[in-house]
C-alpha cells in the first residue's frame, strides 16, 4: 500500500471512530510521505478528541467564533465543523454539483477534489502551480496557474515558465501568459469564470480576457484586488479592495463600466475570497470572519471564523453548506503549526457550517 493510500486508510478509520465517539469533529487528511501521513493523522486524532463543535476548547491556533443570528442567513449557535488539513494550501475553492469541493494546492502541483464525504482525491496533477479555480455552468473548469513562481521553491525568482490564466477541463487551453504590452501576469491571485469561455482574473489589478485571449484592464489604479466574484445574472462584477468591495457593470462583450464602492466591511480589512448565494447576497472574507452583505451593498453581519479565512463557497446537499479555507492548523505534537523563521507557512484548514441560506445554483460558484 502506497503511503498516501495508507494515509487515506488511516483517516477513514479516524473518522470512523470519531463518529462511534460522537466526536463533532472529522478530517480529511492526505500526505506524500509515510511520515508525514502518521504525523497528520496523528493530529487528526486530537482534533477529533477535542472536537470544535463544543466550543469549550479551543484548538491550538483557533479563535473564538461564537455565531450570531443573520436572519435568513445563518442560525444563532451554528458550529463550524473541521472537515480536512494539511501543511499545504487548500485555496479558491469551488462547489461542485454532486455536493463537493475543488481546490487549489500549489504546493503539490495539482487540482484537488473533496466529496460530499470529504474523502479527498486528485483532479487534475500537473497542474502547473494552480492558485485558484473556478468552474462555469458548462462544467468547464478554470484556473490561475502561477507555474514555479511558489517562493517556497529555490529557483522562484529565475522561474522560465510564464504564468497564466487557462482552462484545465475538460479540454486545456491557455487564455493568456502575458498583458498586451508582452509583461508577464505575474503571481496571479483569484479568478471568476464569465460563462462566455473567457474569465476575469486579479493580481494587483483586476483584468479579463476574453475567449480568444485577449486582455483589457478593469481597473489597475487605486485598488489593491484579491477575490472576484460575479452576481447572479453576470452584470455586476465585484472585487475585493483591501477594506471594501468595488462593484462594475458589464456588458456584452465582458467590457466593464461605471466603477464604484458597493459595500464595507465595518472596519475589517484583508478582503479576500467571495461568494453569493440564491437571494444575492454577497459573502467576503477578511481577517475576522465571513462579512455578509445584501443585494444593495448593506452590511447584514458577520460569521465569526475559527482561523483567517481567505477562500469560500457554498456546495453541500442543496447548497446549504458553507466551506471556508482558513490559514494554519495543528501540528502532529498538537500545537500550531509553524515553520522555521524565513519558511512560509502555507497550512490550511478547511471547515464548514450550516446554513439558513443557500448557495446560488445557477452556476458552481
Amino acid at each position: 500500500m502506497s503511503a498516501s493510500a495508507s494515509c487515506g486508510a488511516l483517516a477513514a478509520g479516524v473518522a470512523d471512530r470519531q463518529e462511534a465517539q460522537g466526536a463533532g469533529t472529522s478530517c480529511g487528511v492526505r500526505a506524500g510521505a509515510g511520515a508525514i501521513c502518521g504525523a497528520l493523522v496523528a493530529a487528526v486524532l486530537l482534533l477529533g478528541a477535542f472536537g470544535i463543535a463544543s466550543a469549550q476548547q479551543l484548538l491550538p491556533g483557533e479563535r473564538a467564533a461564537a455565531v450570531t443570528e443573520i436572519p435568513g442567513v445563518v442560525a444563532a449557535g451554528a458550529t463550524w465543523e473541521l472537515i480536512w488539513a494539511d501543511f499545504k494550501t487548500a485555496d479558491g475553492i469551488v462547489g461542485t454539483p454532486d455536493g463537493g469541493l475543488l481546490f487549489a494546492q500549489e504546493q503539490s502541483d495539482s487540482i484537488r477534489k473533496l466529496d460530499v464525504n470529504n474523502h479527498e482525491s486528485v483532479y487534475l496533477s500537473d497542474a502547473h502551480g494552480p492558485g485558484a479555480v473556478s468552474m462555469d455552468a458548462q462544467g468547464r473548469i478554470y484556473a490561475v496557474q502561477r507555474t514555479c513562481t511558489d517562493p517556497g521553491l529555490w529557483h522562484s525568482a529565475s522561474c522560465p515558465e510564464l504564468t497564466r490564466v487557462s482552462i484545465v477541463a475538460p479540454e486545456q487551453k491557455i487564455l493568456a501568459n502575458s498583458f498586451p504590452d508582452g509583461r508577464s501576469l505575474g503571481r496571479l491571485n483569484d479568478l471568476i469564470a464569465d460563462g462566455k469561455g473567457g474569465a476575469y482574473f486579479t493580481v494587483g489589478g483586476l483584468y479579463y480576457v476574453n475567449p480568444q485571449g485577449v486582455v483589457s484592464t478593469v481597473a489597475d489604479q487605486n485598488i489593491l484586488t484579491n477575490g472576484v466574484m460575479l452576481n447572479r445574472d453576470g452584470k455586476v462584477l465585484y472585487v475585493t479592495n483591501m477594506t471594501t468591495v468595488v462593484a462594475f457593470d458589464v456588458q456584452p462583450d465582458g467590457s466593464t463600466r461605471n466603477r464604484r464602492d458597493f459595500g464595507a466591511l465595518e472596519g475589517d480589512k484583508g478582503a479576500d475570497g467571495m461568494a453569493i448565494d440564491s437571494q444575492g447576497r454577497l459573502y467576503v472574507t477578511a481577517s475576522t470572519g465571513v462579512h455578509v452583505l445584501g443585494p444593495d451593498g448593506k452590511h447584514l453581519g458577520l460569521i465569526p471564523t475559527p482561523r483567517v479565512p481567505i477562500t469560500i463557497a457554498f456546495s453541500g446537499p442543496e447548497k446549504k453548506t458553507l466551506y471556508v479555507g482558513q490559514m494554519g492548523a495543528v501540528g502532529p505534537d498538537g500545537k500550531a503549526w509553524a515553520t522555521p523563521q524565513g519558511v512560509r507557512n502555507t497550512a490550511m484548514t478547511l471547515y464548514r457550517i450550516p446554513m439558513l441560506a443557500e448557495g446560488f445554483k445557477g452556476r458552481p460558484k
